[in-house]
């Protein structure tokens, strides 16, 4: 039966000529398991701290207030993206008349069912709370942070691959995915799976045999994602010495996923629900922050190219440097009748020059702006 149930492990990417043999979901040590999806999920706080930590370096900032920021920040964010999963999946979870049995479904999170958008907003009020103590720009640390969360939601995609759930509808493209349905069946929730609608009656319709097994086909859309989040992600990278004003990243964020988000969600055939409505939750969200974040990117750009482009950063460090747009740090030297510090390692702003009021204003503008649309962009 062991072999039987190894075999079922298989995917296929047929028209790719692509088999990917005993995929399994979880390791075992003794009897304990520990699924790929957990695993996967701590490898992304990981890297997502060396990526946020090395541009904290970059711009001037204290990077162990992000190491301090990631340990506060990973209980709440698991925890969010759980609830935003489990209050549009109730059915689910509640088992009637056994109140133990239902607290222990809804806190099992290594099966999977963990949504991004309830772990981005938990981290959004984390961060708000964070930043107030600590007296550190929140704006500025979005703008370092999405760095990480965009790497976390790269990685983050592949533990949906390992358990078999968040792909797309039928398809028979370059791209299609085949998976065996007697995985579902020994894992005992195919009927659940066709009742609910995640495995659909076209699918069913266009089951395909290969190695002698019966499979749907569909899309991979955990891939499709994954792939749009690592162009995001390069693109700052490539972008980031070019930045214009604080919070830019951040928005370029917020859209950039949004887009992706909307097109990549329409494919999905597992998505939660708004009520009974047929409208999808997060392709509505999505299309919000797509639109919202280019609103306030737009208006950005105007009142920065109305004022020069003025510069983005000065570091409080001892050497104190200027980042401006399109070009690399530089010395700056501290002249007290000219001059003042504008940011101590991402505290708040204070006035760069005398006399230089009315591009103070713009920067506070730009600045409270773009922090309205991170804490609204994704409620």
């Amino acid at each position: 039966m062991s072999q039987i149930s190894e075999y079922f492990r298989n995917i296929f990417f047929p028209n790719l000529g692509i088999t990917l043999r005993n995929i399994g979901d979880h390791i075992s040590i003794g009897s304990f398991e520990i699924r790929f999806y957990g695993i996967i999920i701590m490898i992304g706080f990981l890297l997502a701290y060396v990526l946020v930590t090395k541009e904290a370096k970059r711009t001037g900032q204290n990077p162990e207030t992000y190491l301090d920021f990631i340990l506060i920040l990973i209980i709440p964010a698991i925890l969010g993206a759980r609830l935003y999963y489990i209050l549009f999946r109730l059915d689910q979870y509640i088992v009637k008349g056994d109140a133990g049995a239902t607290i222990k479904a809804m806190l099992n999170i290594r099966g999977g069912g963990l949504a991004i958008y309830g772990g981005i907003i938990a981290g959004i009020i984390t961060a708000v709370i964070f930043c107030k103590v600590r007296k550190v720009n929140f704006v500025l640390m979005a703008d370092t942070a999405t760095f990480g969360i965009l790497i976390g939601q790269i990685l983050g995609r592949f533990g949906n691959f390992f358990n078999r759930e968040a792909f797309g509808a039928y398809t028979n493209s370059k791209m299609a995915m085949a998976i065996p349905l007697d995985y579902y069946r020994s894992e005992g929730n195919l009927d659940y799976l066709e009742r609910t609608g995640v495995i659909t009656q076209k699918m069913l319709d266009n089951v395909v045999n290969i190695d002698g097994m019966d499979c749907i086909t569909v899309h991979p859309t955990f891939l499709y994602e994954s792939l749009w989040n690592l162009i995001l992600l390069v693109f700052l990278f490539i972008y980031r010495k070019h930045k214009k004003f604080k919070g830019e990243f951040a928005l370029i964020y917020v859209g950039g996923y949004g887009l992706g988000r909307f097109i990549i969600e329409g494919l999905r055939s597992d998505s939660l629900m708004i009520g009974s409505t047929g409208i999808k939750v997060s392709q509505a969200l999505a299309l919000v922050c797509f639109i919202a974040a280019v609103i306030l990117l737009v208006i950005n750009y105007v009142k920065c190219a109305k004022n020069g482009w003025p510069a983005v950063e000065i570091s409080g460090t001892d050497d104190q440097h200027v980042e401006t747009s399109g070009t690399e740090s530089r010395s700056v030297e501290t002249d007290s009748a000219k001059k003042q510090p504008v940011e101590d390692s991402g505290a708040e702003s204070q006035p760069v020059e005398a006399g230089g009021t009315e591009t103070l204003k713009v920067h506070e503008k730009i600045e409270k702006t773009s922090k309205l649309t991170l804490i609204f962009a994704h409620m």
